[in-house]
């Protein structure tokens, strides 16, 4: 459930889901981006996972707690920043379907949300329950922006969510820093 909620979270104003609605205007097909977009995600959730569980046995509790306090702090602070407009792939002659699923796995891959990932996963009993939380909360965004489109998508307040949203993580990585520390 938290990283459901973590990626949900992290993918509002984030390029992904711009992309997302981009590739969904281009290809006029936006249930094939979202089929994509569940693939690209899962593959990088899962790879994130993976490491999270590979870095569990190496690591103590509180420097678990701590990793988690990081990707938030850091998923924070990007959110409280302009997102830049992702690379429309326009030069991409791959077709439809690949052109969704790497450019999304691309953009995926390099976000917050696996750092978010791989720290819960560390934390986790079952890793695999973060990157099936992480991968249907940034659905529950991306799908939204494909069916919408680009024009639609950005005519939401994304930036003030974006803002709201990032503040909220700053938060609550600073609480868990803070005890993972020793310090509240």
């Amino acid at each position: 459930m938290a990283a459901l909620v973590a990626a949900a979270g992290a993918q509002i104003g984030d390029r992904t889901a711009w992309l997302a609605a981009i590739l969904s205007d281009r290809w006029r097909r936006p249930w094939l981006v979202i089929a994509c977009a569940a693939l690209a995600l899962a593959v990088a959730g899962g790879l994130a996972a993976a490491a999270g569980a590979l870095l569990a046995p190496l690591i103590a509790p509180e420097a678990k707690l701590l990793l988690l306090a990081l990707a938030l702090l850091l998923q924070g602070g990007g959110g409280l920043l302009t997102a830049r407009m992702p690379d429309r792939l326009e030069g991409w002659r791959i077709g439809a379907a690949a052109t969704s699923v790497l450019g999304i796995l691309i953009l995926a891959f390099g976000d917050g949300v696996q750092f978010i990932v791989a720290a819960l996963a560390a934390r986790s009993p079952v890793p695999a329950f973060a990157a099936v939380g992480a991968t249907l909360g940034s659905l529950a965004v991306i799908a939204p922006a494909a069916i919408l489109g680009e024009a639609a998508w950005l005519r939401l307040p994304l930036r003030r969510l974006r803002i709201a949203i990032g503040a909220v993580f700053v938060a609550v990585g600073a609480a868990l820093g803070l005890s993972a520390l020793g310090l509240a």
